[in-house]
């Protein structure tokens, strides 16, 4: 005979969110819980020291995760053949330390006050982007993955209004807790695959920050130079660029020796888009460049940027397993 098993009354009458947080005491999200807090507790500490640890904290990670390091060591090799074998072993601690920075400065973007974050930033030429706004148009930030990506949007945040474009994360809590950060800082941040909503933010006349440099495959990849090395590359720059009519601004935020950031907006593309959506992507990968030569370490080599567009082309990654 079969039983059914009804809800619980005081359970189904539960508003969704509360019945979503109960799930998140369940014993699997207590580690997250744990890290969460701790990230939490950090932001009290001095920013300075934050930093210090964050690179304890990078130097660490860089053991405990070797496929990572080896990815990171790949890429390195394939953009700077031309350095020693010694120099970008030093250039990979120097980028782990930076992504242990990156993690500490991200818990102080999400939590930290506007007041704590005065004084950090070095805008340099922000200008371009009232300029753009005044045409009465959207406009695309173009972007890419450095480790000071939460911070760098976090410090423009306080110049100039804009809609973030973010990648969801596994872990349910986290991309709770991260999504909730976002919408307090900004008023609409858009998911990924969310293009109509990008759209419509860029028609309503919304700045919208936008980083297609992370490997891609679909109908709108090609493979395109990426330091002389072929990447499976988004082409959609190109197509946002024509459908909304959306001026596009390159923006780049770095971090200096002395702690601060430098938040680079540069002027409209000229010329864009241009004869065709790959030679747009080999100007953009190019402007990318010569930002990530300005500060190599901050850039996210531990993303594996050189897959190929068709499956089952050499993955180079795993030829240099053995190394």
């Amino acid at each position: 005979r079969m039983v059914r098993i009804r809800a619980h009354p005081v359970e189904s009458a539960l508003p969704e969110d509360q019945r979503r947080l109960r799930e998140f005491l369940a014993p699997r999200f207590w580690p997250t819980w744990l890290g969460l807090a701790l990230m939490r507790l950090l932001v009290l500490l001095p920013f300075g020291l934050q930093l210090t640890l964050g690179r304890l904290l990078g130097r660490t990670v860089s053991r405990l995760l070797p496929r990572r390091r080896h990815i990171a060591a790949t890429n390195l090799a394939l953009c700077f053949p031309q350095k020693s074998p010694a120099e970008r072993k030093a250039l990979l601690r120097a980028h782990f330390e930076s992504l242990g920075q990156g993690v500490f400065e991200t818990a102080f973007t999400w939590w930290a006050p506007d007041r704590r974050l005065n004084g950090l930033a070095i805008g340099e030429g922000l200008e371009h982007i009232t300029a753009a706004r005044a045409a009465g148009r959207g406009v695309i930030l173009l972007s890419a993955h450095f480790t000071t990506l939460e911070i760098g949007c976090r410090l423009l945040l306080q110049q100039e209004p804009f809609h973030p474009m973010y990648r969801t994360h596994e872990n349910p809590l986290f991309e709770r807790v991260m999504r909730a950060s976002r919408q307090r800082l900004s008023e609409n941040p858009i998911r990924r695959d969310d293009v109509r909503g990008l759209l419509r933010s860029l028609r309503q006349g919304h700045a919208v920050w936008y980083a297609p440099d992370q490997a891609f495959r679909g109908k709108n990849a090609a493979d395109v130079a990426f330091f002389g090395v072929p990447a499976a590359t988004n082409l959609s720059t190109t197509r946002l660029a024509q459908t909304s009519g959306a001026p596009v601004l390159p923006f780049f935020s770095v971090r200096t020796k002395a702690g601060r950031y430098r938040l680079i907006v540069k002027p409209a593309l000229e010329n864009f888009p241009g004869p065709s959506p790959s030679e747009d992507a080999a100007r953009i990968n190019a402007l990318i460049e010569e930002t990530v030569r300005e500060a190599p370490e901050q850039y996210l080599w531990v993303h594996r940027r050189f897959k190929a567009v068709r499956p089952g082309d050499p993955d180079p990654y795993e030829a240099r397993a053995g190394e």
